[in-house]
């Protein structure tokens, strides 16, 4: 039986992830916690969040889960989700500039400078459904159809300094990484434990997946 933890920091929408996990594969065992035992022994990890960059680093350190996210990330399949995604970048404008883990060559933006000149103006945060066009065949998007519709909540949105690492893009008055993959990592800026059947066929395809971008 596969087992999937979801770490838990006190931030994030914890249990609609658990219960998405466990609707897209009733075989696997979800399990939420915030001990490095427990997280070390699943088999795949995912890495959830709303809410403040900053706050997020804090509670990480506190309960001394950075080194233990680094090393599921060199180890395992790993999905972060929003901030669980912008925390792998480098670092952040939130705050005047905030620090991040730095597995990810990149920063996290905020879309007010970027998009505050368009007319009619668009609201931030970006919040509600839009579509995510797939930039290549990661095993990740298998049963999902081109552009389908994804659920999102954010302000802030990742900048990796490489492309290659973009494998998902959606518009909101300019282009923005939605997905992005890493040796055995794939991170969303949407929710898809919001996602209704494009959501939970990506949980689903996560659950399956072995790690990297072949597999």
């Amino acid at each position: 039986m596969t087992t999937v933890a979801v770490i838990d920091y006190g931030m994030g929408n914890i249990r609609s992830v658990s219960k998405a996990l466990e609707h897209a594969d009733a075989t696997c065992r979800v399990i939420i916690s915030n001990d490095a035992r427990q997280i070390l022994a699943a088999d795949r990890v995912v890495f959830p969040g709303v809410g403040a960059l900053r706050d997020c680093l804090e509670e990480l350190r506190r309960l001394e889960l950075e080194e233990v996210i680094r090393q599921c990330i060199r180890t395992r399949p790993f999905l972060g989700i929003c901030l669980g995604m912008q925390a792998l970048m480098d670092s952040s404008e939130e705050n005047g500039g905030t620090p991040a883990l730095g597995i990810i060559p990149g920063q996290v933006l905020h879309f007010s400078d970027r998009i505050d000149h368009l007319e009619p103006p668009l609201k931030i945060p970006h919040m509600g459904w839009n579509q995510v066009m797939q930039c290549d065949g990661h095993p990740l998007w298998a049963g999902i159809p081109q552009n389908s519709r994804f659920y999102f909540v954010h302000s802030y949105f990742v900048h990796p300094v490489s492309g290659e690492v973009t494998v998902g893009t959606t518009d909101y008055g300019l282009t923005f990484t939605a997905a992005l993959s890493w040796e055995n990592i794939f991170a969303v800026q949407f929710h898809p434990e919001k996602s209704q059947h494009a959501g939970l066929q990506l949980l689903a395809n996560f659950l399956r997946w072995d790690g990297g971008c072949g597999s």
